[in-house]
């Protein structure tokens, strides 16, 4: 279909690639979808049908692209930042693209995504999330009940690597911001988001139900009662939203279902403590760009080192926020051992960062705790790692009393 007959025809959306014969899935779905209420335009078509008055009451477009457009990507990000800028929502459909490319595109405001060769339902289900989100953005805004009343803080913890504490951290944060906000009226969530090896549940002793698959698998449909019935609480003052009970794939998330949860979260709890993987995933990306400080966590060994040098890296590359990121080193040696203390400061200095946190080792104390299910404040309130968490959630309650963006500073 032609630009000119696209202008008059009444669509709905428009499918746009540089042959939209090459994707004849897309064809097959985008009529099984929309009839005859849709058009296909090239790049070049694409760009100048977006720029007119009639566009803007499109539904969505759908912008198709394979491993030919990775050589030149500079129509499609066009393509991409018009339709953002109108506010048109737009479903990206890429065929062998590289992650870097995907990413790139995505960032520039694609509102969701699906691979091709599409899977059955796959436009269907992108559709259908982008009809959601509008309902899902007033909820948020202005809700009823606890919902919109909120705008929680995001805390996410990352582990450089496996082992170095960043679930103790996590849970220990947690808990003590839940002891501390409660007293002021405000709410604390704990997510974890490490589908596979995820400990929290261990850790506090929950069971690990399978409501939280259900909600993960079908965050298009989710509103504030099913998010709801998929938290445990813990000693009635921390609300924690487990993994799964099975180990699943970290790619059954994409970003918008992250950002869904953020939503959902940021709507009902002032604090949201999020205990990440140790592996890089495609929705990384959307947890950083929406926490309010994010903690990355280490050890003084060489493994950390070179991890977080690559975690560096990969966020120099990709353009993200690196301001938001705070260090702590975990198993921090004694402020008397001088010679430990003159390592950290070559190693901070060959990396480049600010190590800001000095966790000491909390010795057999923090096994114990975690073996029996506890937070060290029931377990053991005198150990020095506890106290390291007590001031830690001090502080981080102060920042938000006032701006969101003094926590980003530090």
């Amino acid at each position: 279909m032609g630009l000119r007959k696209t202008q008059e025809a009444g669509i709905d959306a428009c499918a746009i690639a540089r042959d939209v014969q090459a994707f004849e899935l897309l064809i097959e779905d985008m009529e099984t979808e929309l009839g005859e209420r849709w058009g296909g335009l090239d790049f070049i078509d694409g760009l100048a049908y977006l720029s007119t008055p009639e566009a803007t009451e499109l539904d969505f477009i759908t912008v198709a692209v394979d491993q030919q457009d990775e050589e030149n990507l500079e129509p499609v990000a066009d393509l991409i930042s018009l339709a953002s800028n109108r506010g048109i929502k737009v479903i990206l459909v890429a065929h062998d693209l590289s992650p870097m490319a995907l990413h790139q595109l995505l960032r520039l405001g694609a509102d969701d995504f699906a691979p091709y060769p599409l899977p059955e339902g796959a436009l269907h289900d992108a559709i259908e999330r982008l009809r959601q989100k509008p309902a899902a953005a007033a909820l948020v805004q202005t809700g009823g009940g606890e919902t919109g009343q909120r705008n929680g803080v995001i805390v996410p913890i990352y582990g450089v690597a496996g082992g170095v504490g960043s679930t103790t951290f996590a849970v220990n944060l947690a808990w003590e911001l839940a002891t501390l906000a409660g007293h002021e009226g405000k709410k604390t969530l704990l997510i974890d988001l490490d589908l596979q090896g995820g400990s929290v549940s261990t850790y506090l002793d929950l069971p690990r139900r399978e409501a939280i698959f259900e909600l993960l698998s079908d965050t298009s449909s989710m509103d504030s009662e099913s998010f709801t019935q998929a938290l445990l609480p813990f000693n009635d003052q921390l609300d924690v939203l487990t993994a799964p009970a099975e180990a699943l794939p970290l790619e059954i998330l994409t970003p918008e279902d992250v950002d869904t949860i953020l939503d959902m979260a940021r709507s009902q709890y002032d604090f949201i403590v999020i205990d990440l993987p140790t592996t890089l995933v495609h929705w990384t990306e959307t947890i950083l760009q929406r926490a309010d400080i994010y903690f990355a966590l280490l050890e003084m060994d060489m493994r950390s080192a070179q991890n977080t040098l690559r975690f560096i890296r990969t966020l120099k590359a990709e353009d993200l926020p690196v301001e938001k990121v705070r260090y702590g080193l975990n198993r921090a040696p004694k402020f008397t051992d001088i010679g430990a203390r003159s390592r950290i400061k070559r190693m901070a200095e060959n990396l480049n960062i600010n190590i800001e946190l000095f966790l000491p080792d909390g010795g057999k104390q923090v096994l114990n705790a975690c073996d029996h299910g506890l937070p060290l404040s029931d377990s053991a309130p005198k150990n020095p790692l506890r106290k390291e968490f007590v001031k830690l959630a001090s502080t981080l309650l102060d920042l938000s009393a006032g701006q969101s963006s003094a926590l980003r500073k530090g």
